[in-house]
């Protein structure tokens, strides 16, 4: 038996919302008690006898940790790195510069996140210079935003600039199914959604010292836990799908040291209270109704097989793609795919090391660019752009760690 249709309400707050950064506003906010907090300190730094790295797949988790100054007050010998974790900032530079290329067109109105507006494009243009300079480009907080513009707009076609993970695709394809049910026939998007989990066996499959995950919680309400599986499984990685709170990441933590230390492989679900072993599957099965797994270039990983949603032939009418042949996604090269090949990692004439850090080989402090160059006010790279980018994070709570820099570690 088939589960209901998907509704809005079914959908996390994220997805709802617009961005998965802004769930973690409005999923529980436990108050932080500092008994607790210093206990789960000392336990995590007193069962560390080596070094050990850990990566969390996730922008909001990258942000909370930098927010929590987590990396100051663990022991040095563990390293929590970040990884693809963004969707903005793992958008390629091609991809950004179809979008780009398309709301130069008078008749076009490109809808899409705020984020996404301040990439640089391989000119050094952005979505947002490109406004100021006359084209049609709004900043939305939900699909469905994309189709009442086109309903307002019937004489502009408007072409929603889709971006996310698994969380914010199912509210793609409910918007979709509002567009054919109030027959608006000048809506249109573009497909840059990606899919978390053959990312991260991308990066296992080329030499990494990733040793542990710190799994996404928000995307993780939608493929369920099980679906981490293959990394205890496949790569013998521990990994704990983990929430966003100081008292959800640090038991977390605790679990990956224990089970680092002790050479075991599992993947734990320390997250019950919004991820379920299945996860959604009304959210799977909309998905799945209007997608289909396709080849998909990442920032800084290259071209992965089955890590992009490309629309199914059914909903081709929907396909901007299709309808402006300019605005067709790239061709995976001949014999490239999952070949680990890295394009297009960054602006500033290649200086930009978004990619690098995409793949956990650098953080931003290791870029020369980092807040000389690029900052968020003049970013060189989407990675100091978005909201869950390792850039921004490290900028808004841990440049005191570059020489020269003024200020000290936070306290809790």
């Amino acid at each position: 038996m088939n589960p209901p249709a998907l509704q809005a309400t079914d959908l996390p707050e994220g997805a709802r919302s617009g961005g998965a950064a802004r769930a973690g506003q409005d999923i529980l906010r436990p108050g932080v008690d500092p008994q607790l907090t210093s206990a789960l300190l000392a336990r995590i730094n007193a069962s560390v006898s080596r070094p050990h790295c850990i990566m969390e797949v996730c922008g909001t988790h990258t942000m909370a940790i930098g927010q929590f100054a987590l990396r100051s007050l663990l022991d040095p010998r563990l390293r929590l790195i970040s990884g693809p974790g963004c969707p903005v900032c793992v958008t390629d530079q091609a991809d950004l510069d179809r979008a780009l290329q398309l709301a130069r067109q008078p008749e076009v109105l490109l809808a899409t996140y705020g984020d996404m507006v301040r990439v640089p494009g391989s000119g050094g243009t952005t979505l947002e210079k490109e406004r100021a300079a006359g084209a049609h480009v709004t900043v939305i907080y939900s699909p469905l935003d994309a189709v009442d513009l086109a309903a307002a707009h019937p004489t502009l076609e408007v072409v929603f600039l889709a971006v996310g993970f698994e969380t914010t695709a199912p509210a793609t394809a409910l918007a979709l199914d509002r567009a054919k049910e109030r027959r608006i026939r000048n809506f249109s998007l573009i497909s840059l959604h990606k899919l978390t989990v053959p990312a991260v066996k991308a990066l296992l499959r080329e030499e990494t010292t990733v040793e542990g995950f710190l799994c996404p919680g928000h995307v993780s309400t939608v493929i369920g836990r099980a679906a981490w599986d293959f990394l205890a499984r496949d790569f013998h990685r521990p990994a704990v799908v983990a929430g966003f709170e100081l008292i959800d990441i640090l038991p977390a933590l605790q679990q990956l040291v224990a089970m680092l230390e002790q050479g075991e492989a599992r993947v734990v679900n320390a997250y019950t209270r919004a991820v379920r072993e299945e996860g959604n599957p009304r959210a799977q099965q909309a998905v799945a109704e209007h997608f289909e797994p396709v080849p998909a270039v990442w920032r800084g990983l290259g071209w992965i097989p089955d890590s992009g949603l490309g629309l199914r032939a059914e909903w081709k009418d929907f396909d901007a793609g299709y309808r402006f042949p300019g605005a067709a996604g790239q061709e995976p090269p001949d014999g490239g795919l999952g070949q680990g090949q890295v394009v297009s990692l960054g602006g500033a004439g290649g200086r930009c090391r978004c990619g690098d850090i995409l793949r956990g080989k650098a953080t931003p402090l290791d870029c020369s660019l980092f807040g000389t160059y690029c900052t968020p006010q003049d970013p060189a790279g989407p990675c100091m752009v978005s909201s869950e980018g390792a850039c921004a994070a490290y900028y808004r709570y841990e440049r005191h760690r570059l020489p020269g820099q003024a200020g000290g570690a936070r306290k809790l």
